[in-house]
Formats: C-alpha cells, sequence, structure tokens
C-alpha cells in the first residue's frame, strides 16, 4: 500500500517531532485499530446487503441422485384387464392351451432398472412472498447505517481523546517549565538567605524555611516532569509513534459559541440518534418479515433432465417441465404471533431509548456548555490575580533584601505567583476540553481544528514580529 505524504513526513522526521493537532488527527484515523476494527463491520454490512439483493433472482441448482430399488419396477399385463378377468376354464381347449404355452416374461414390461440414476438442472425464482425480501432488504440497509453511525462514534469518541492527550503534554509541560522556574527562583533565594543569614542580617529560621520551600519545589518539579513524561507515552503510543511533540498551543475564544444552536446540531446530527433510527428501520423490518409469513408465496419453477438410464420410464417422462407453485402457510411451529410482539417490543425499545438519549444528549450539551463558561470566567478573572501576585512578589523581594519583610512572606508570594499561574493553565486545558465535546457532539470537528490552526498562525505571526 501507497504511503501517504503525511507518513512519508513523519518517517523522515527526527525521533521527537513537532506534530500540529491537525496532523495528529489525520494520522489517528489512518493508524487507529479501532477505527480500523469498526471499518471493517461497516464493509462487512455493505457485503450483506449486497448479497441480499440475490433475494430477487431465482435459483438454479444441478441436481444428482443415486437410488437403489429393492426391485425394479415392472408391469406384468396379466394383471391387467382384460386378461386379469379371464378365466382359462371358461376359454375354448385350443385357446387356452395356446395361452398357457406362452412363456410368462412376455407377460412382463420393465419400467425402471433396480439401480436408478438422474442429473437435472432445477429453477425456482419466487415472485411473492408477502413482503419478506423488501423486508430483509430493508433491515440489511439499516443495519448498514448502524454500522456506519457506529464508526462516527467511535470516530467521535478518539478526537475527544486526541484532544486530552494531546494538550495535556501542553499543560504538563508548561507546568514543569513552571515548576522548574520555581525551583530556580527559589534556589537564588535561599542562596541570598544563607549570606543574609552568615551576616547575621536574618535569623537561622528564615533560612531553614527557604531551603524546606526549595526542597518542597524540587519535589514538586520532579512530579512535574513525571506527569509530562506519562502525558507523553500515552500521545505517543496512541498515534503509535516514537515520540510526539504538540506544535499547537490551548487557546481561549472571545465570542463563545450560541448554545440553541449548539442544542439544534447535535439534536439533529448526533450519531447515536440515526443509531437509534436505524434500529428502529431494523424493528420495523422484523415486523414486516414476520407478518408476511402469513401470506402465501408464489413461486415459478422448473426442470430439465440432464441424464437419465436408459428404461421405459425415463422415455416416458418428459425432458423438461415449467410451472407456476403457491404455498399457504395454514398451521406453523415458528410461533409467528409471538415473534411479531417480539419485534413490536423492539421497536418500542428503540424508540423509548431514542427518546432517552435524547434527554441525556440534551442534557450533556447543558453542561458542557456551562462548564466551558466556567472555565473562561476563571481564566479571565485570574488574569487580575496574576498580576496582583506577580505584584506582591515584587514588593516582598524588595522587603526581604531591606530587612523589611521575612523569607516565609517572600516564599508564600512566590508560591502564591505559581498557584494562579497553575489554576489559570489548569482553566485553559478544562476550557479546550469542554469546547472540543461540544464541537464533537454537534459534528463540528472540522470546526474546531480550524480553530486550532488559525490560533497557530496567530500565534507564528506574533513570533514573527517579536523577532522583528
Amino acid at each position: 500500500m501507497a504511503q501517504t505524504p503525511l507518513e512519508t513526513a513523519l518517517q523522515r522526521a527526527p525521533a521527537q517531532q513537532a506534530l500540529a493537532f491537525d496532523q495528529a488527527w489525520q494520522h489517528l484515523q489512518q493508524v487507529s485499530d479501532k477505527l480500523k476494527a469498526d471499518t471493517q463491520q461497516v464493509n462487512r454490512a455493505q457485503a450483506e446487503q449486497e448479497a441480499s439483493q440475490s433475494l430477487n433472482y431465482p435459483s438454479l441448482d444441478i441436481a444428482g441422485s443415486y437410488t437403489r430399488l429393492e426391485k425394479p419396477i415392472e408391469l406384468d399385463l396379466r394383471d391387467l384387464n382384460p386378461l386379469a378377468a379371464l378365466d382359462p376354464s371358461t376359454l375354448p381347449p385350443a385357446l387356452g392351451d395356446a395361452i398357457g404355452l406362452i412363456p410368462g416374461s412376455l407377460f412382463v414390461t420393465p419400467f425402471t432398472e433396480q439401480d436408478i440414476f438422474r442429473a437435472s438442472l432445477q429453477a425456482m425464482w419466487p415472485i411473492y412472498t408477502g413482503g419478506k425480501i423488501t423486508a430483509a432488504q430493508g433491515i440489511k440497509a439499516a443495519q448498514v447505517s448502524e454500522q456506519q453511525q457506529q464508526f462516527a462514534l467511535s470516530q467521535r469518541e478518539l478526537f475527544n481523546q486526541l484532544v486530552q492527550r494531546y494538550f495535556a503534554v501542553n499543560v504538563t509541560n508548561t507546568v514543569a517549565h513552571t515548576q522548574s522556574q520555581l525551583v530556580a527562583s527559589l534556589s537564588e533565594h535561599a542562596d541570598h538567605a544563607s549570606k543574609l543569614e552568615q551576616q547575621g542580617q536574618i535569623a537561622k529560621v528564615e533560612l531553614l524555611n527557604a531551603q524546606v520551600a526549595l526542597d518542597n519545589a524540587k519535589v514538586q518539579m520532579r512530579h512535574a516532569q513525571r506527569q509530562h513524561e506519562m502525558a507523553q507515552i500515552a500521545l505517543s503510543r496512541m498515534l503509535q509513534l516514537p515520540q510526539v511533540q504538540p506544535a499547537s498551543h490551548l487557546f481561549v475564544l472571545t465570542n463563545q459559541p450560541s448554545l440553541s444552536q449548539l442544542s439544534s446540531m447535535t439534536m439533529n446530527e448526533h450519531p447515536a440518534l440515526k443509531l437509534l433510527q436505524a434500529k428502529e428501520a431494523q424493528a420495523n423490518g422484523l415486523i414486516a418479515l414476520e407478518k408476511g409469513s402469513y401470506y402465501p408465496t408464489v413461486f415459478l419453477y422448473g426442470n430439465y433432465t440432464l441424464y437419465e438410464d436408459d428404461s421405459l420410464f425415463s422415455k416416458v417422462e418428459p425432458d423438461w417441465m415449467v410451472g407456476v407453485g403457491v404455498k399457504v402457510p395454514l398451521l406453523s411451529r415458528d410461533g409467528h404471533s409471538g415473534k411479531v410482539q417480539a419485534a413490536q417490543s423492539a421497536l418500542l425499545q428503540a424508540r423509548h431509548t431514542k427518546a432517552q438519549t435524547q434527554q441525556d444528549l440534551s442534557l450533556l450539551v447543558d453542561q458542557t456548555y456551562r462548564q466551558l463558561l466556567q472555565a473562561y470566567e476563571e481564566i479571565i478573572a485570574l488574569d487580575s490575580t496574576l498580576a496582583l501576585a506577580q505584584e506582591n512578589l515584587r514588593l516582598r523581594e524588595l522587603a526581604f533584601n531591606q530587612g523589611l519583610s521575612t523569607s516565609i512572606e517572600r516564599v508564600d508570594a512566590e508560591l502564591k505567583l505559581n498557584g494562579a499561574k497553575t489554576q489559570q493553565l489548569g482553566a485553559q486545558y478544562r476550557y479546550i476540553q469542554s469546547y472540543a465535546m461540544l464541537m464533537s457532539l454537534s459534528g463540528q470537528l472540522d470546526e474546531f481544528i480550524a480553530r486550532v490552526q488559525y490560533q497557530d498562525e496567530q500565534t507564528a505571526q506574533g513570533a514573527k514580529h517579536a523577532s522583528q
């Protein structure tokens, strides 16, 4: 199989390559075993649907048989009238004697041999089945639709999982970097505190406090680094690549999507609802199929003899025959009435499940939208918190250097700034997850990808202007 340009580029890229989100999504759809398995399910259903079209065609078979009889079929003329009705005593003596002299074998006519060989071409063409063929074909078509919607569900689920893992690498990398900066800052502070303690400007407890804060920051840094490594492993395993470095970044929309539009699109486009519609179509087809068993079946049939033994019966039997047949069900052990009731129950089950799914999807859209707004409001609110924390750290640093503030106050200001950064980063991650979920529910995967691409372009232009 020929490789795609993306696969060729990935193979030629270094061990750890930067991969944009749209490239990661394109690659994932090519390598995902889950999607490959669901694709084969769709192909299987389509093949079965194509096979059901042959139900409209006639069947043609070659039949052969070998039969051994207890004895050959023979006809004795003496068993037939008028010979059978003759009484030899009533006949003239000359005629009776003459008949008696005739060998008995001359009165016997063989019709068949004891061993019979036959071969024939048999055809049968149903021309009316009470709607059973149409119902069966409709069920197969609905099964194709069901598998297609199942594929779409798997695709959206995989999309959401990619969003989580892809941007988790970004988030954990930023957290690890922030923790590294904290360690560097606290290391500098601890060194400064050590010099001040040696000069007698601060108490030893101040130095110990700075060292404890530094040790704790180092532990948190190693934890953040391991979290980043785990996120990278999860993304690489998902994409089946050695190492992946995301090139796309987190973003926040200025104008949020419309809830009413999202709800409308979800109710109209979500694969789960279309899948249940396919289930309804299958149940309706099953009802029609079972009801068709009450109607007669009309068919054309024919037979053409290809080979038969050399016997009188074979000579008498015609070489071919055609006709019309009808089969009317009177009494059956299949329990059609129970099967019809079962099919009707399946139909009601599909309808109730669809109604419940609509409620669940509506609730999920509402909840996810509010989570999006909550994350957005938290991001905006934390801007002022970050500004305050940065200014507080600057003042505490100046005050500590002048001996007007303790090490505890200075470290506390550093930790508050680091906490605000981490909290805002977490809110941005929750925002991107909520936005991706809303786009997935409403069937707007391309819209999400376009937003990511636009953000990447804006980031690249900003970096270009900054370098100039």
